[in-house]
């Protein structure tokens, strides 16, 4: 989770369920809720390759499709870096305000993907005026530059991370919800991008001071990709 900061209306006396918590759940969470896959590898992909949830507190396998809980079991539900994974947006979204009418949603969005392109990610987001806009990935044309993607995602493998926490707020959005989600898909590049006068940059000078180590990274990443003799 980018935006912490961001759950704010959670109440002493709210029951919490988290869906998807990876291996760094919210502690605010009572009950956690985790898709069950036959393949160990694929829950490691999944998750991002992070670190196992360890906790003492409930958690619940389902296979994807209804949550195994009651209407309105929940106060407050939190779903963070898990719409991205989801083919069913609608049915999600709609499972989510069945379980609780309230709660934070948080996804990266389309300039994320096209910079370092998840396999494990299948849909784009945007939280645009009060609505959640989706786009299917493998209609948007982003696996036609895998080959240059490769690039950026071994440098974010060798733990470049500078630009995802300086860019941040152009990367992922996250947002609170009450009552009701609302979805629309859409075939519009504009209905998952900031309009121009939106996007603006400041140089952060700890970006600067580390250009020299991202200079390293890329050589080193572009030796390696390169074929051998």
């Amino acid at each position: 989770m980018f935006f912490p900061d961001r759950v704010k209306s959670i109440k002493s006396t709210d029951r919490v369920l988290e869906v998807g918590p990876g291996g760094t759940p919210h502690p605010r969470s009572d009950v956690f809720l985790e898709k069950k896959y036959d393949d160990e590898h694929i829950t490691l992909e999944q998750r991002g390759y992070t670190q196992p949830l360890s906790t003492d507190k409930e958690v619940v396998y389902f296979d994807g499709g209804r949550f195994p809980f009651s209407d309105n079991e929940f106060d407050y539900v939190i779903c963070s870096h898990v719409l991205e994974h989801v083919d069913d947006i609608d049915h999600f979204t709609a499972e989510l305000q069945r379980v609780a009418k309230r709660g934070y949603l948080e996804f990266p969005i389309i300039y994320y993907d096209y910079i370092y392109n998840f396999p494990e990610h299948v849909t784009l987001l945007m939280y645009k005026n009060g609505v959640i806009k989706y786009m299917p990935k493998n209609q948007a044309g982003i696996n036609d530059f895998k080959a240059i993607q490769k690039l950026f995602y071994k440098s974010l493998e060798a733990r470049y991370d500078d630009i995802v926490r300086d860019l941040k707020e152009y990367f992922f959005q996250g947002f609170e919800w009450e009552t009701k989600i609302i979805t629309e898909k859409t075939s519009s590049f504009d209905d998952l991008t900031f309009p121009s006068d939106r996007i603006v940059l400041q140089v952060n000078p700890r970006s600067i001071q580390s250009d020299h180590r991202l200079k390293t990274y890329i050589k080193t990443i572009v030796k390696n990709l390169l074929p051998r003799s």
